[in-house]
């Protein structure tokens, strides 16, 4: 088994981006959900709708990228450096209520836990049997490992994975939303996926993480689950 993709997400609910290499502290992937969009209640706009969470699908149609002078947002009306007032500005008029691109401050951005991924057997099945694309960008995963067998991953719960330089310690699977549906990071809307994985797989794809060792992933590393240490 090896990762046969990376991506992350410099801002939260925003498209993402492939990487070659990532360094990975206990937080996760370096940069991931760093930035949020965050509206004077201090919640976070989502495609979903939770305590913590607004939905807002207008952010769903920016995509976010790491520069060397800092994360830039494209949308349809632009594209800005994040901490450019008029991001802020733009961003507010869409949708229709004062928000700002913060970094992280107390309350995670992050859903559940560090690192996400799955394998590529799993989203196979899921084209095969559900009769979606079963593309990892519905998911925002961080991993994609190449498995023959789906849902493999599900069975490293409580397990370490050594993933390059990183020991990870799987959590359990991950509950999906009505975000694996919409159009996100160039992707069209899907309707039906979050209904059939309710059916099929109790809303779940994928599972959680979080980091024990830090280190450096790269695309092509082997994925090692092992007993874990005491």
């Amino acid at each position: 088994m090896r990762v046969t993709r990376l991506r992350r997400y410099p801002v939260k609910a925003m498209a993402g981006e492939a990487l070659e290499v990532a360094e990975v502290d206990h937080r996760g992937l370096v940069g991931d959900r760093w930035y949020a969009v965050v509206d004077d209640d201090g919640r976070f706009a989502s495609g979903k709708a939770g305590r913590r969470f607004r939905r807002r699908d207008e952010v769903l149609a920016h995509a976010a990228a790491t520069t060397t002078d800092g994360v830039r947002v494209s949308g349809p009306g632009g594209a800005w450096a994040v901490g450019d007032p008029a991001l802020d500005a733009a961003l507010s008029e869409e949708m229709g209520a004062r928000v700002r691109v913060l970094p992280e401050a107390g309350a995670p951005h992050q859903d559940a836990a560090a690192v996400s991924l799955v394998g590529t057997a799993t989203l196979d099945w899921c084209r095969e049997h559900l009769g979606v694309d079963g593309e990892v960008r519905r998911l925002r995963a961080n991993l994609l490992v190449e498995t023959e067998e789906p849902f493999v991953e599900e069975g490293w719960e409580d397990t370490e994975v050594e993933v390059g330089g990183v020991v990870l310690h799987l959590l359990g699977r991950t509950v999906r939303c009505r975000m694996v549906d919409a159009a996100q990071d160039g992707l069209t809307e899907q309707p039906g996926l979050l209904t059939a994985l309710g059916r099929e797989r109790d809303a779940c794809l994928g599972v959680y993480a979080e980091v024990r060792t830090p280190g450096t992933i790269r695309v092509g590393d082997p994925v090692r689950p092992r007993r874990r240490s005491r």
